[in-house]
């Protein structure tokens, strides 16, 4: 077995103390933590079947079998997105008997809506200058004869 620097020890363990205790490495891995809830929302909506199924949600809560009927897959196969959505906490499943019902979780949605909403007056300002040109070019073919 290699021998232990005890010496190292003691000022790593004083350096990880000293990062706990800190009050900007809280703000960090909190930052850190809604980014990744963040990553897990986006990657779960990421595919088709799993916004199908959150869009079934949206009117209320619905039996797993009947959300993915009209997608024609299989039930573990559903379930499996399903779980991605638990993982990502936009959905929330209870199983009654034999039927696995799924409800929405808005608060994630909510916290996704908000980041990209950041985003909102750069594309209205795209927009604006696309609007602008598409009318100077429209004034441009009235003058040619």
């Amino acid at each position: 077995m290699p021998q232990v620097n005890k010496r190292a020890l003691e000022v790593n363990h004083k350096i990880v103390n000293h990062l706990v205790d800190n009050l900007w490495c809280h703000v960090i891995v909190n930052h850190m933590v809604k980014h990744n809830s963040l990553d897990a929302v986006f990657h779960a909506l990421a595919h088709p079947a799993r916004r199908h199924i959150l869009g079934k949600l949206a009117q209320g809560e619905s039996n797993l079998t009947d959300l993915v009927a009209p997608l024609k897959m299989s039930f573990p196969a559903a379930s499996k997105h399903v779980k991605v959505l638990e993982k990502a906490k936009l959905v929330k499943r209870r199983v009654v008997g034999r039927d696995h019902l799924c409800r929405i979780e808005v608060k994630p949605l909510a916290t996704a809506n908000e980041y990209l909403e950041k985003f909102r007056t750069i594309w209205e300002g795209h927009f604006q200058r696309l609007d602008a040109l598409l009318e100077e070019m429209k004034s441009h073919e009235k003058t040619k004869p």
